[in-house]
């Protein structure tokens, strides 16, 4: 079985370098049976796979080596060896092992049969706040190993957050770490990247990016579960950009209804502009919310529509990569720089 390294190149600023995953170079086909596919964008594609030899089930995302006539293998690479400095984060989705062909590295990841929470965000029934409770717990549990390690996730939504099984809810596993970096490699980090309704105001500010960065995708991780809504999508991108750096956030008595107040408090906590005023992960779980008595799992609650809010809505069918601009402010993945940095040196 033949196995090397892959090359690796310079890329942006926070990428690592190094992946010592051994990349085997023998056809996929001979050892796996390709079952479905799970998602596609751009420049990617998620498939189920099933081990021939034991019947293993795993997630198989080929990564295309070249993007727009560039060599993206530093990228590819750089998520590989995210993928190896979390291996022993429950939290975080385990890489068993990678292939490359003539077009593509795959990525042979742990499957979660559970699928995506966003799932859950646009379901007739949201999940119990015992439920979320549960998962944003361990989202947290996730997150902070991660920063303990100065990785940042940037990238940290709904669509990203996996079950490990669906009946019964399962645990999460993060996903997706083609927008995580490394801090304090070269100084501070500067980038526009992300999803609008989910990234923070420092990131459209073109701000140096922290670890607080993350948590304030959680607070809206945690109001969309909470109330199946979510508080910064509008018309269009260029509004919702103006409800996440003004902070235009409903916390009316009608939005969270059926939850406590500590939920509120949490979301309150997290939904701030300024990244120092944030909480830590490692602060946000021993928020009170997050160890509340009964919030263990309970029936899921029927969706009540209120008028004038933002329902999340499922992604459209022709999903984009995370690297390119989609128009939908619900899409699943994009970069949206070509729109906010034309122009500005060094963020290419």
């Amino acid at each position: 079985m033949a196995r090397r390294r892959l090359d690796s190149r310079s890329g942006p600023a926070g990428l690592l370098a190094d992946a010592q995953t051994p990349v085997l170079t023998e056809p996929l086909d001979t050892l796996f049976e390709i079952t479905g596919e799970l998602g596609r964008g751009k420049f990617a594609v998620v498939k189920k796979c099933v081990e021939k030899a034991t019947g293993k089930v795993f997630a198989a995302k080929f990564m295309r080596k070249r993007r727009r006539g560039r060599d993206c293998r530093a990228e590819v690479i750089h998520e590989m060896a995210v993928l190896e400095v979390a291996r022993n984060n429950p939290r975080v989705i385990n890489l068993h092992m990678a292939y490359e062909t003539e077009h593509d590295v795959v990525l042979l990841l742990e499957y979660a049969a559970g699928g995506e929470i966003f799932d859950h965000c646009v379901s007739d029934e949201l999940m119990s706040e015992g439920q979320i409770i549960r998962l944003i717990r361990q989202t947290l549990e996730g997150i902070h190993l991660l920063h303990q390690s100065n990785v940042v996730h940037l990238d940290l939504k709904p669509q990203n957050i996996l079950l490990t099984s669906l009946n019964p809810l399962g645990d999460i596993k993060i996903v997706d770490f083609g927008l995580a970096r490394r801090l304090g490699s070269a100084g501070e980090l500067r980038e526009i990247l992300g999803t609008p309704e989910y990234v923070a105001p420092e990131i459209l500010n073109y701000e140096p990016i922290t670890t607080a960065t993350d948590l304030w995708s959680v607070g809206v991780i945690t109001y969309m579960l909470v109330t199946g809504e979510s508080p910064f999508a509008d018309e269009d991108k260029q509004q919702t950009f103006l409800n996440v750096s003004q902070v235009n956030v409903d916390y009316s008595r009608e939005a969270f209804s059926r939850v406590s107040e500590l939920a509120v408090h949490f979301i309150q906590k997290l939904l701030v502009k300024a990244p120092e005023d944030r909480p830590s992960a490692a602060d946000c779980l021993s928020h009170p919310w997050l160890w509340q008595q009964g919030s263990e799992p309970s029936p899921a609650v029927p969706r009540t529509p209120r008028s004038g809010g933002s329902k999340c809505s499922a992604p459209p069918e022709d999903l984009e990569d995370k690297e390119n601009i989609l128009e939908s402010p619900h899409a699943k993945r994009f970069r949206f720089e070509e729109d906010l940095v034309a122009g500005r040196e060094g963020s290419l």
